[in-house]
């Protein structure tokens, strides 16, 4: 992930303000205040574990506050960290559920109610791992008539991350 910061004056490294970041809103924070109070309220041990920083002088762990995580989370690629998650949810579990051992993707579109000004709205194409129930891919498609065409581009993301498996499109 591309840090887009001044590293003059950076406090906390990106990796660990994203791996706070995702570890709350996988216990239910959906702001940014709600990302800093769960950081602030979880044990020493946890923020090291998420690479959080580390007060050379006191030892101390210390979670980004709420403006951090605020200005880290509208500055980062969002395009990019999908890849990233992608890519980590693709090599992090062992192929397993199928008699071949084979991993089984679905290809799905959907329109984004009420995402666009009136009239224009978002259609994104998806890969979902069918063990795991996780989105491994999504790309933004011009409209419902070009999920077909898009489906190439999404097998050539799934692809980079180093696995193809049998898709069926949904």
């Amino acid at each position: 992930m591309p840090d887009r910061r001044d590293p003059r004056g950076v406090v906390h490294a990106l990796p660990g303000v994203l791996a706070a970041a995702v570890a709350a809103v996988l216990t239910g924070a959906r702001s940014a205040a709600a990302v800093a109070e769960w950081a602030g309220d979880v044990p020493q041990q946890v923020l090291a574990e998420l690479g959080v920083f580390r007060d050379p002088l006191t030892g101390v762990y210390r979670a980004p506050d709420e403006s951090t995580f605020r200005r880290i989370l509208a500055g980062v690629d969002a395009d990019a960290l999908d890849d990233v998650v992608g890519r980590w949810l693709i090599t992090s579990r062992p192929a397993a559920g199928t008699p071949t051992g084979r991993r089984v993707y679905s290809v799905d579109g959907k329109t984004l109610r009420g995402s666009g000004p009136a009239g224009a709205q978002v259609h994104l194409l998806a890969v979902l791992d069918q063990r795991t129930g996780a989105v491994l891919a999504q790309v933004d498609v011009a409209g419902k008539t070009n999920e077909l065409f898009r489906s190439r581009a999404t097998f050539w993301l799934v692809g980079r991350c180093g696995s193809v498996g049998l898709v069926d499109a949904v």
